[in-house]
């Protein structure tokens, strides 16, 4: 998802042979029947989540919502420079307060614009330690 590779018309191999598999299952009994039903909810959960995070890993902050922003925040630092223009330490003051309000509001768009990417990211880790390397598929007996 880093690298933009993934798009919704991939899907994943063994999430969609799980599905065939459990969908193929001949249920004996109504506690056999309702296991499938559940693993075929947990299975589309689990898809509809990737297809949710490859969505966000796709998105991002336009230069014309960037320019939408700091043109607000420079119309409000001027506005807030023409209430205070009376008292210089005042004017100062509050423009340096909202200055840095700006400031930290567009790192904070700009780090999470990239949600893959970057050091403050989303890694795979705790998805790895569910899923292990080496898992297969079997039909049950």
């Amino acid at each position: 998802m880093a690298q933009e590779r993934l798009t919704l018309g991939t899907l994943p191999t063994a999430m969609v042979e799980a599905l065939q598999l459990t969908v193929s299952w001949n249920a004996q009994d109504d506690a056999q029947r309702t296991a499938q039903r559940e693993m075929v909810a947990a299975l589309q959960r689990a898809l509809d989540a990737r297809r949710q995070r490859i969505i966000i890993s796709q998105s991002a902050v336009g230069p014309v919502k960037w320019a939408a922003i700091l043109l607000q925040g420079l119309c409000a630092l001027i506005a807030i420079a023409f209430v205070h223009s009376d008292n210089r330490l005042t004017c100062a003051l509050a423009v340096a307060i909202f200055a840095t309000g700006i400031a930290l509001s567009s790192l904070i768009i700009a780090a999470y614009s990239r949600r893959f990417t970057g050091d403050i990211s989303v890694r795979p880790e705790l998805l790895k330690q569910v899923i292990p390397s080496d898992a297969t598929f079997a039909a049950p007996q």
